[in-house]
């Protein structure tokens, strides 16, 4: 069902705007329109253009929940009037920079002795006092690393000439790692030789105490002092947003409450005047009939709010939102319509519609008890637990797969557990005159689809009439004469295929040429009714020339949109055949049952016809019946808070 829409226009003093959005429409679902734009020819109108001051503080308060534990017990403390909630947030943001200032520290003293004890690591295994080498009077020494191609020949200049020591410490990635001593004498030479075999000189100081194992050692001391240290002061931010819980939570909730109600402002206009207390406000907007009515009864003895109801407005200023309200088990198929596109106003909601026969037409074409109440069980359970749309609607639809199944005494394929009620799809059989034996599935599913185009023509022509569309109600092809043409071809052919007398040449030309003519004429003939001064485009040759086309389509797709219901009976019958393949690879059929083959080949089945059968199913849903009375060209009602969150 469609919510019946109103429009209102809300007014009052400037300063009153945020106790009116607090007391009042915090209360109700209203779609609220920009006033300014809405109310253009108001003199003296202007936006409001204040900046939120409750965003800042809302935004340290959903950051200081994050830091909270995850705890369900702990419950909202909304009793913090506005000025006590904003100082909680200034004293908590106070006190969690103190905290988050000193953690900052010590992760940069980490950091630096992270990167010493990385410096030191390669050398580990020297044996060399670092303190004492860097301190060595007559001589001199350098860390540092070199390539393991340049340290061949690095060997053979020691070995020679250069008086030096390289003592190694390890290789690395392609590197050797290690320090050269030298006399202060040969210093320079040994530097530039060793600079020339691109040794890359490592910084280590004299801060050292001990071989480079112990000064790891050591900084891996400091190293885990500083981090207990981090972790003290995460503990401190921990435990002072768990001090405040209750309280933080609370404020959290009602700044949200308090920055929703204030942003109210960008949609509202002020009316300007010399002196500001005489200012006041204006909100404008669309509300369900039902929370209007509750609206006014609330605010009749508030004289500081102005309250105008405009039944009209939208013939004036445009249509107004759809909001949908089904019952429960109707709900998930808003789903497909939304889809498609929403109903207007002045349509017929097809969510029962849609709920109906789009699960009638899935138990038939996925007839099986076994598989339909698996579908409704798993689809069940996720939808109540999830809430998945899409899950609602698979578990509505197995419990008609466990209806049809029923009928065509199906249990997971097997066909001898039970009796079919109604037929067995692959055997049945129907003897029809000029076509001869023809599946009896296949005419029921062209009868039911015939049945189905009827209905539709009938719901364009609510529609229409509910529109005023008067060319398309009485001419169009799914309109009063598309429906008298269909209803009668249709009578004609079952009267035939049922052994009846067929009606006689005057009715057939009565009830099928005078439609056809209207086809034609439909647009003068709309231009008639509806009394519209329009001249032919094109000339009466093209009329015509067009005309014959567009009839020659209309013929074409009443027989394919006709026929294409046939896939109700092909779906049954391959299902029945896809389930006997099964108990075959399974054994089943000849007694002896391989049990693993038999549930996977049910999941297998189950699994990839239920995804192709429902898109065909939603398929006739939206190109053979949609198409014939929906136009899905509504916009959805978003009230304010929604929208917000």
């Amino acid at each position: 069902m469609i919510v019946k829409m109103r429009f209102l226009n809300i007014s009052g003093p400037r300063d009153d705007i945020d106790r009116v959005c607090e007391k009042y429409l915090s209360k109700y679902e209203m779609q609220i329109e920009n006033a300014v734009t809405e109310l253009k020819t108001t003199e003296n109108i202007m936006p409001f253009v204040e900046v939120n001051p409750y965003r800042e503080p809302l935004a340290k308060a959903e950051q200081f929940a994050q830091l909270l534990p995850e705890d369900r017990e702990i419950r909202a403390d909304l009793s913090e009037s506005k000025d006590d909630m904003l100082a909680l947030i200034r004293d908590l943001n106070h006190d969690y920079l103190g905290l988050m200032e000193d953690r900052e520290r010590l992760k940069l003293k980490k950091e630096e002795l992270l990167g010493k004890e990385n410096v030191l690591k390669p050398f580990s295994s020297l044996k060399v006092d670092v303190h004492k080498a860097l301190q060595y009077q007559y001589m001199q020494v350098r860390f540092g690393r070199i390539s393991l191609d340049y340290y061949r020949r690095l060997e053979k200049y020691l070995a020679d000439s250069l008086n030096a020591i390289f003592l190694e410490a390890g290789k690395d990635k392609g590197f050797v790692y290690g320090c050269y001593i030298a006399a202060n004498a040969d210093i320079a030479k040994v530097d530039n030789t060793f600079r020339a075999l691109h040794f890359e000189r490592i910084d280590v100081t004299d801060a050292y105490i001990g071989t480079p194992k112990e000064a790891c050692e050591k900084l891996d001391q400091d190293i885990e002092a500083v981090q207990k240290d981090i972790d003290a002061d995460e503990d401190k931010i921990t435990a002072l947003m768990k001090r405040n819980a209750a309280k933080l939570l609370g404020a959290r909730k009602r700044l949200q409450e308090l920055a929703d109600n204030f942003d109210i402002r960008k949609l509202a206009a002020r009316v300007a005047s010399e002196d500001e207390r005489d200012e006041f406000y204006i909100l404008c907007g669309w509300m369900s009939e039902k929370d209007v009515d509750a609206l006014l009864a609330e605010t009749q003895d508030d004289d500081k709010i102005s309250i105008m109801v405009e039944d009209e407005r939208d013939q004036y200023f445009g249509d107004p939102p759809t909001k949908l309200e089904n019952p429960k088990v109707f709900k998930p198929f808003e789903m497909f319509i939304k889809m498609y596109g929403l109903p207007a106003h002045d349509e017929m909601d097809p969510t029962m519609f849609v709920a109906l026969t789009y699960t009638f037409i899935f138990g038939a074409m996925f007839g099986d008890l076994g598989q339909g109440f698996c579908l409704f069980a798993i689809g069940g359970i996720l939808y109540l637990t999830k809430k998945i749309n899409l899950a609602g609607i698979i578990s509505i639809a197995g419990i008609f797969s466990m209806f049809f199944g029923f009928m065509f005494g199906s249990v997971f394929g097997f066909e001898d557990i039970i009796e079919a009620r109604w037929l067995r799809p692959v055997s049945a059989m129907t003897n029809l005159p000029f076509i001869g034996q023809l599946n009896t599935v296949f005419v029921v599913a062209i009868a039911f689809g015939m049945a189905l185009n009827i209905l539709v023509m009938i719901f364009n022509i609510i529609n229409s009439a509910k529109a005023h569309d008067k060319e398309n109600m009485l001419f169009s092809t799914n309109g009063v004469a598309g429906l008298v043409f269909y209803g009668f071809l249709v009578l004609t052919v079952v009267l035939y295929m049922t052994g009846h007398k067929t009606p006689g040449n005057v009715m057939l030309v009565i009830f099928l040429g005078i439609p056809v003519l209207l086809f034609v004429f439909k647009e003068p003939l709309g231009n008639l009714v509806e009394k519209r001064h329009k001249k032919m485009e094109g000339g009466r040759v093209m009329f015509f020339v067009q005309a014959f086309f567009e009839l020659f389509e209309t013929m074409l797709s009443y027989f394919s949109n006709t026929i294409s219901y046939v896939r109700i009976g092909a779906f049954a019958v391959s299902h029945a055949a896809m389930m006997e393949v099964v108990l075959m690879l399974s054994g089943a059929s000849a007694g002896s049952t391989n049990w693993i083959i038999f549930v996977i080949g049910n999941i297998i089945v189950c699994g990839l016809e239920g995804l192709v059968v429902g898109i065909q199913v939603l398929r006739l849903e939206y190109y053979e019946m949609f198409s014939r009375f929906y136009k899905g060209t509504g916009r959805e009602f978003k009230p304010f808070h929604k929208q917000s969150e």
